[in-house]
């Protein structure tokens, strides 16, 4: 009975088969070969993205923020594929460029990457760059960038949107705000690890033997701690450097001077009018315009 039955199915495939449509054939034969040319691009971008991301954790070995030219920001930036957000300050450090917001930015930026370089949450899903304007003149065009510093982050998938520009001049450019810009858009906590920084200890040890000294030397003749008189000089002294606007410009640091963007022109501004200047301008005016080619 098993016997009989075997022919026969063999039999109603074989017709099943010779009544297929003739047209049928190239369609299923298009769609192995779509099938094939996918998973060969798919396994080519796996590869690319492999390449691209074992160049920026070899160049972060050696250093926490890599500089790019125009080459390199368009193949590691621009083009696909990328699982990976970086963060680029486009910024002018070459000494003729006299920018001296773009140093004290990249002071800060540097603290911030190396927060992140050496912090045990390190990966492959965050990396700091740099472009220079002497070095990637073509990169500032292209995206029509008409100032630095300027802080961009380039998400994993799409373009950037608006809140990716860093607000530099409502925000500030401190290590800690770029961190928190950088939470927002990433989800990437950084922990920001400042420098231990002794000159201030050193001071006040410094101050401190003077005026054990100056006792020491005078321990026979101590009246004049009781002098009334010396006592209200200090304290007119104190009053007079609080109210008088040296103490909120060492807090917030304006400018000290001014350049025109459009003629170029510098202004230095008194240290009256500095603190209503940066209310004003938030240090926009701290910030070089690019016309052109040149600054």
């Amino acid at each position: 009975m098993g016997a009989r039955a075997a022919p026969s199915r063999r039999r109603q495939a074989g017709r099943r088969l010779r009544y297929l449509p003739t047209g049928s054939f190239p369609f299923l034969l298009l769609l192995l070969l779509l099938c094939i040319q996918l998973g060969g691009g798919q396994k080519k971008k796996e590869n690319l993205l492999a390449e691209k991301v074992e160049q920026l954790m070899e160049w972060s070995s050696r250093r926490s923020i890599f500089r790019m030219n125009g080459d390199k920001f368009r193949k590691f930036i621009k083009a696909p594929p990328r699982n990976y957000s970086m963060i680029v300050m486009f910024t002018a450090l070459q000494p003729q460029r006299q920018c001296s917001v773009c140093r004290q930015a990249n002071e800060e930026y540097q603290i911030l990457a190396n927060s992140w370089r050496y912090s045990s949450a390190f990966c492959n899903k965050l990396f700091f760059s740099m472009v220079d304007y002497d070095e990637g003149t073509d990169v500032f065009q292209q995206l029509n960038m008409n100032s630095a510093p300027t802080f961009m982050h380039f998400p994993p998938k799409g373009r950037p949107k608006r809140a990716d520009t860093f607000d530099l001049q409502r925000i500030g450019f401190a290590a800690e705000q770029l961190a928190k810009w950088i939470a927002d858009r990433t989800d990437v906590h950084i922990r920001v690890f400042r420098p231990p920084n002794y000159s201030g200890t050193i001071a006040l040890a410094l101050l401190v033997s003077l005026v054990g000294g100056l006792l020491y030397l005078r321990r026979n003749n101590l009246e004049f701690i009781y002098n009334k008189t010396g006592w209200a000089m200090v304290s007119l002294c104190i009053v007079f450097a609080m109210t008088s606007g040296q103490m909120w410009n060492h807090i917030r640091g304006p400018p000290y001077a001014h350049k025109n963007p459009h003629n170029g022109q510098v202004v230095v501004i008194g240290m009256a009018l500095r603190k209503r200047y940066s209310e004003a301008q938030r240090n926009t005016l701290g910030e070089f315009s690019i016309k052109g080619k040149a600054f």
